[in-house]
């Protein structure tokens, strides 16, 4: 009897104990050997007291990296290279290179099929198993260059040789797609190519974009990989293809999670204004963003900027409550996270500043940029490169202020940068490898993904 008591004691302490916890963010419990984990942020645990004040919620999805590579789900690729006149010599030399490379990180039973064009589309090898390789890689060392260039033929073969592998619903559909030049057959609009990204991200296919050079269309291959959730690159020298084409095989064969939806519910007195970098779709209170693949060892977030309605000091009110769902690629088990966060308000300054989380801060000032970059860009376009200028000048002052309030120096270096670009682009405007640089560079800080704590397997 005494040990009953005992014990009924201890649980009670531990309730108590836990109750009396900052309630700042609640995690669902992941069981053991989850790829993902989830995680709701603010950017200050603390908010100003009666007064409406804006903030920046981060959901945060950890993906764990795969353990052993037995663990990891099949590869169902189709390689597409551009072949046009173009990319004779050397181009098409390291594009050979760096199409072996991949082949090489295969497994015997991964499915690739390899597509090239250039006023036509070929399959050369149709989508079937990886062997030993050799066909394969004679049929890459055989490719040689000519003729004009046919994109979204080639793209649209690519993903037919993929789709002929979807039955089995547990691999990793994935084209990869090189070219250095301008899209002169067929559809060859932004809009055309984003569409065709955005319905093949449906079937669960994504394309990865590879931009040689400074003759292709930048705005083009970005917006057909950001559409279909792939990766883009920009490459000005053909030198980099190999170690490019090695980086996108470490994401395609660390997948851990596919088909991933992402919804927020925002209480009454939280009002969700915009994603942050993402086109994701916004309904009264709540806020939806589909992914179409999770990479282990990094983390992939979202942010929102929201409203709050003012509070009085001392009260703690939730902010955001949030569940992720996803389709695990090897077990093709279907699992749902959620989790909750919670802020507090106060009359005092000091008590929001020294609760500023400094990363989501960081985040944040990274994407107001690169969303800045991509409007400079237009209006650079529109020969209006003063108000492009005045653009990146107006969001540098927007995160000094916020730097230096909250002592965030990721914040500050990246208020810093910005000055200079605006007085090149008033002075110079954009030239061609400067567009192209800025182009990949925002859609890369716009996928919203980084290296985690955990690593990473990209070279």
């Amino acid at each position: 009897m005494k040990n009953h008591l005992i014990l009924l004691f201890a649980v009670a302490l531990l309730g108590a104990m836990s109750l009396a916890l900052p309630a700042k963010s609640k995690h669902s419990a992941e069981a053991a050997g989850e790829p993902v984990r989830l995680r709701v942020d603010v950017d200050r645990a603390v908010l100003p007291a009666e007064t409406t004040e804006k903030a920046v919620v981060k959901i945060g999805l950890d993906c764990i990296r795969l353990p052993r590579r037995e663990h990891r789900p099949p590869v169902n690729l189709a390689l597409v290279i551009d072949r046009s006149g173009s990319m004779a010599g050397d181009k098409i030399a390291k594009a050979r290179e760096a199409a072996l490379e991949a082949v090489r990180r295969l497994a015997p039973d991964d499915i690739v099929a390899l597509i090239v064009y250039d006023t036509s589309v070929q399959t050369l090898i149709p989508a079937q198993r990886v062997g030993d390789g050799r066909r394969l890689g004679r049929a890459i060392r055989g490719i040689e260059a000519g003729g004009n260039t046919a994109l979204y033929g080639g793209v649209t073969r690519g993903a037919a040789e993929v789709r002929r592998h979807l039955e089995g619903g547990h691999g990793v559909n994935r084209v990869i797609l090189l070219s250095d030049g301008l899209a002169n057959v067929g559809p060859s609009s932004p809009e055309e190519l984003g569409r065709l990204g955005g319905s093949l991200m449906k079937e669960g296919i994504s394309v990865t974009t590879v931009g040689l050079g400074l003759g292709f269309n930048e705005d083009l291959m970005t917006r057909l990989a950001q559409r279909s959730d792939g990766n883009t690159y920009f490459v000005e020298n053909s030198a980099d293809l190999p170690r490019i084409f090695a980086a996108e095989l470490g994401d395609v064969l660390n997948v851990v999670a596919r088909r991933v939806v992402i919804e927020i519910e925002f209480p009454i007195g939280v009002r969700p204004l915009c994603f942050v970098g993402r086109d994701g779709v916004i309904r009264g209170q709540r806020a939806e963003l589909t992914l179409n693949q999770l990479y282990g060892g990094q983390e992939k977030f979202a942010l929102v900027e929201v409203e709050v309605a003012p509070s009085q000091p001392g009260v703690e009110r939730e902010i955001a409550r949030a569940s992720v769902s996803y389709e695990d690629p090897v077990t093709q088990r279907s699992a749902r996270l959620t989790a909750r966060r919670t802020v507090q308000f106060s009359a005092s300054r000091a008590s929001v500043v020294s609760s500023a989380d400094h990363k989501v801060q960081a985040d944040y000032a990274a994407n107001i940029m690169a969303v800045a970059k991509d409007e400079a860009v237009a209006l650079v376009d529109a020969d209006r490169r003063d108000e492009a200028a005045a653009l990146l000048r107006q969001r540098s002052q927007t995160l000094k202020e916020i730097g230096r309030t909250y002592a965030n120096s990721e914040v500050q270096k990246v208020a810093a940068a910005a000055a200079p670009e605006a007085d090149r682009l008033a002075r110079e405007g954009l030239g061609n490898a400067e567009r192209k640089a800025y182009r990949a560079e925002s859609a890369q800080v716009k996928s919203q993904q980084s290296s985690s704590s955990q690593g990473s397997d990209r070279p």
